[in-house]
């Protein structure tokens, strides 16, 4: 059957699809990604694999793939994170029978990514992803799809979309941030961005980024003439946003536990599902933030969810008529939105500092919290406060401790050379000395050696004298048979 490639391939295999739920990493599984679908989305992603540890890991393959077939979860992209050609091409053969397409991960902007050195941190190295692509586009019997983020400058974006596009991309996502935009950083995607490559390329391009609302899907594709729009964060929270509507969460909670029952996935997942959906509400039921962090089992994130619900029910019923959502939000909280990520600014202001000039992100200030009260510590803190109501933070009521000599961290108590173990160790190995309070015994054990040493040299010369004995005494005794004969 001959491959379709660009405009055939998302009109014929992806349907055209114009609303996408994106690769999330431990959060687009199958029982998501079939939630979304019931609500709106023509195409999803699995999360993001890693190429390497799907070619050598049969079980890593069942976990996140071979166990997921499911007739409702097409059309089906499959995403990996590579950076040698071989590996990715092997890993893709062995996925491209249970997906319709395969999609290299450039957009990854996270630590694990750069340390692994995949992602939005191969985005520099254009010779390396044009052997990737070209030996996947040859050896693979579907498409080749990328997922990128721009660079700050335009120009340099569209040259490095047309480089993958004649390499052998078939379809491009943009995400219009760069790698340095992100967590607190994010800031607003560039369209623009995203528009200047739609105009660049001749092939299906979806855009990502600044996707609230089924409105803000309908501008992006007017602003941008994209074919598709991706969403992540907005889909996470409101799993309906391609149906343009916004319900009560626990309507989308209750349903997504069903299919998690017929398609069974890790509890992780499940409870950092429940975390996004309910993220508004646990805002203001902090008591019940615990209990869902805490349960082991899914009958527990069911009982949580279910208190929840029951919590929100009582609210709704004691509502006065006219009385309006508190905390900015344009709905209450039991209704699924999307969750605004605070900037710089916002962070420091919600920890207590005002921003230090230059400065990228705020500390809660020390005396914020030297009175010890629960609203004025930080949400860690206040959890060891809860299962220890008389542990103290006030820092006066901190024991003191007496500074190493070397480097100023606590020392030992018994330390013979009054410094910490670290010091001390190297002290004592370059002077062939003991400290009991370490537990250090270079002087002993020296000695024990020597004298194990000397004890074998004695040993040896005994041995000597006794062989040297029997010797002679064995001449004598020839030399008297000698003479006897």
């Amino acid at each position: 059957m001959t491959k379709l490639k660009g405009f055939e391939f998302w009109k014929n295999t992806l349907k055209s699809a114009r609303f996408v739920v994106a690769p999330m990493v431990d959060q687009s599984e199958l029982a998501w990604r079939l939630l979304s679908r019931r609500h709106g989305a023509q195409l999803c992603y699995t999360p993001m694999l890693h190429a390497q540890v799907f070619v050598r890991d049969a079980n890593y393959r069942k976990e996140n793939l071979y166990c997921d077939v499911c007739p409702e979860d097409r059309p089906l992209i499959v995403q990996f994170c590579a950076n040698d050609p071989e590996v990715f091409v092997q890993a893709a053969l062995l996925a491209q029978d249970y997906c319709d397409a395969v999609d290299l991960n450039l957009g990854c902007p996270q630590m694990i990514a750069k340390r692994g050195h995949y992602g939005a941190f191969l985005q520099e190295e254009w010779d390396l992803l044009r052997r990737m692509i070209m030996l996947a586009n040859e050896k693979l019997s579907v498409p080749i799809t990328c997922k990128i983020r721009v660079f700050p400058e335009i120009a340099k974006t569209v040259k490095y979309a047309q480089l993958l596009e004649e390499a052998g991309c078939q379809l491009l996502t943009v995400h219009g941030r760069t790698k340095e935009q992100k967590g607190p950083l994010a800031g607003v995607a560039s369209w623009e961005h995203i528009q200047a490559v739609r105009k660049a390329v001749n092939i299906p391009v979806f855009a990502n980024g600044n996707v609230q609302y089924l409105n803000d899907v309908e501008r992006c594709i007017q602003k941008t003439g994209v074919q598709g729009v991706m969403s992540a964060e907005g889909n996470l929270h409101n799993p309906a946003l391609f149906e343009g509507i916004n319900p009560v969460v626990w309507e989308m909670a209750e349903e997504y536990l069903e299919i998690v029952q017929q398609y069974p996935c890790p509890l992780s997942y499940v409870r950092a599902h429940l975390f996004k959906l309910w993220h508004h509400t646990l805002q203001v039921h902090h008591q019940l933030r615990d209990e869902l962090a805490k349960v082991k089992s899914l009958d527990g994130l069911i009982a949580v969810n279910q208190e929840l619900k029951l919590h929100c029910q009582k609210e709704i019923a004691q509502l006065k008529e006219g009385e309006n959502p508190q905390g900015g939000l344009p709905f209450f909280h039991w209704i699924c939105q999307p969750y605004l990520r605070p900037g710089p600014k916002e962070t420091c202001k919600e920890n207590g500092t005002s921003r230090i000039e230059g400065s990228t992100r705020g500390k809660r200030a020390l005396e914020d919290e030297e009175d010890g009260t629960l609203d004025s510590l930080s949400k860690n803190k206040q959890k060891k406060k809860l299962r220890n109501p008389n542990k103290s933070f006030d820092p006066s009521l901190k024991p003191k401790y007496a500074k190493c000599d070397q480097c100023g961290n606590p020392k030992g108590n018994k330390c013979v050379f009054n410094m910490c173990r670290g010091c001390c160790k190297k002290r004592a190995f370059r002077e062939t000395a003991d400290c009991p309070g370490h537990g250090l015994l270079f002087k002993t054990k020296h000695e024990k050696s020597l004298l194990w040493k000397s004890g074998q040299s004695s040993l040896e010369k005994l041995e000597e004298t006794t062989q040297e004995a029997e010797v002679e005494e064995a001449l004598l005794l020839k030399e008297a048979i000698d003479g006897v004969a």
